[in-house]
C-alpha cells in the first residue's frame, strides 16, 4: 500500500527516573534521570518509521518552551512534525517513574497536547495519506476530541483506513468507557493493551476481551506484554503471536512500539498476525532501553 501514515495525537517532554529501591516518603530516593523526547502519538510515528514506513506525519500541538527540541527530535528520527505551537500552554510533560521490575507509574501534565482543536486540522492533511492513526489520548479533552471526531470523519469520507489506541487505562475509567468507545466509533483497528481490553469489555480473560472488542471494531490486536499479542476479528482470536524474550529496563512505551510497527508492517502488505509479529518484536527492543522512542541508529 503506498501512501504516508499521519498520526494526530501527542508530544511530549517524558522525565524518566529510574529507581531500583521503593520509594522513601518524605525523602530522598537514589534514580537515574533523563529528559527525553516522548508522548503515545510520537513514539508510535517514531516506531513506525524505524520499521520503515518510509513516509510518516504527525500532527499536534506543543508550547513554545520545546517546540523547536521536539521538531528536531521526530526529523532525526524521520517523521515530519507538523506541530501547532500554542503560546498559552506548556508542552506536555510526563514524570515517569520506573521500578526495579521496570513497571511504570506516570504523573501526567497534559499541557497544550489536548488543547489541539479544530482550526489546527485540515482535510488537507489527508492528502497522500493511506493510514490515519489517532492517539487515545485525544478523547479526553473536549477540544482534541472534536478535533479526533473531524479527522475520523474527513479519513473516512475518502476511504482512508483509521486504527486507534485507548492510551491510558486510568483516563478511559476516568472519562467513561460508553463515552470513549462512541468517541472512537468508526475507527476500523483497535490496538488495547490487556487492561484496556478488559475496561472496555468489563472482560477479565485476555481473549474474551479481544473477541468481544471485534465485534465492534472489524480488526482488533490486543497486547499482553511479554505473553506477546492477540488478533481478533469478527468475534474470534485469529492469532495468538508470541514475544521475543528481552531483558527489561523501562516499559514505557512498548505499546507505542507494537502499535508503529504493526501499522508500518499493514501499509506494507504484511497480514494481521505477520504485523502483530512485527509488533512483538518493536516491543520486545522497546522494554530495554529507558524512554518510549527506538534508539537513534
Amino acid at each position: 500500500m503506498s501512501g504516508a501514515l499521519l498520526v494526530i495525537g501527542d508530544v511530549v517532554t517524558d522525565v524518566v527516573a529510574r529507581h531500583r529501591t521503593p520509594l522513601a516518603p518524605a525523602t530522598d530516593t537514589a534514580a537515574e534521570i533523563r529528559t527525553l523526547p516522548g508522548g503515545a502519538g510520537a513514539n508510535v510515528a517514531c516506531w513506525a518509521a524505524r520499521s520503515g514506513c518510509p513516509d510518516v506525519r504527525i500532527v499536534a500541538r506543543v508550547g513554545t518552551d520545546w517546540a523547536a527540541w521536539h521538531e528536531e527530535r521526530l526529523r532525526l528520527a524521520g517523521v515530519r512534525p507538523l506541530l501547532v505551537r500554542d503560546p498559552g500552554a506548556p508542552t506536555a510533560t510526563v514524570v515517569a517513574l520506573v521500578d526495579a521490575a521496570a513497571e511504570r507509574t506516570f504523573l501526567t501534565d497534559s499541557g497544550a497536547a489536548l488543547r489541539l482543536g479544530p482550526g489546527d486540522w485540515s482535510p488537507a492533511l489527508l492528502d497522500g495519506v493511506a493510514h490515519l492513526h489517532l492517539s487515545g489520548y485525544l478523547c479526553f479533552a473536549a477540544t482534541s476530541r472534536e478535533t479526533a471526531r473531524l479527522a475520523l470523519a474527513a479519513a473516512r469520507e475518502r476511504g482512508v483506513p483509521v486504527s486507534a489506541d485507548p492510551a491510558s487505562a486510568g483516563f478511559v475509567a476516568e472519562f467513561g468507557v460508553d463515552r470513549f468507545l462512541a468517541a472512537v466509533e468508526g475507527v476500523g483497528l483497535l490496538l488495547p493493551n490487556a487492561d484496556e481490553a478488559a475496561l472496555l469489555t468489563g472482560l477479565a480473560d485476555p481473549e474474551e476481551a479481544a473477541a468481544a472488542l471485534s465485534h465492534r471494531f472489524p480488526l482488533v490486536a490486543v497486547t499482553l506484554g511479554a505473553s506477546g499479542a492477540l488478533v481478533a476479528r469478527s468475534g474470534r482470536i485469529v492469532a495468538r503471536v508470541a514475544a521475543p524474550p528481552a531483558r527489561a529496563v523501562d516499559s514505557t512505551g512498548a505499546g507505542d512500539a507494537f502499535t508503529g510497527a504493526y501499522l508500518a508492517a499493514h501499509l506494507a502488505g504484511a497480514s494481521p498476525t505477520a504485523a502483530a509479529e512485527a509488533g512483538c518484536r518493536a516491543g520486545a527492543m522497546a522494554v530495554t532501553v529507558l524512554g518510549g522512542r527506538p534508539v537513534a541508529g
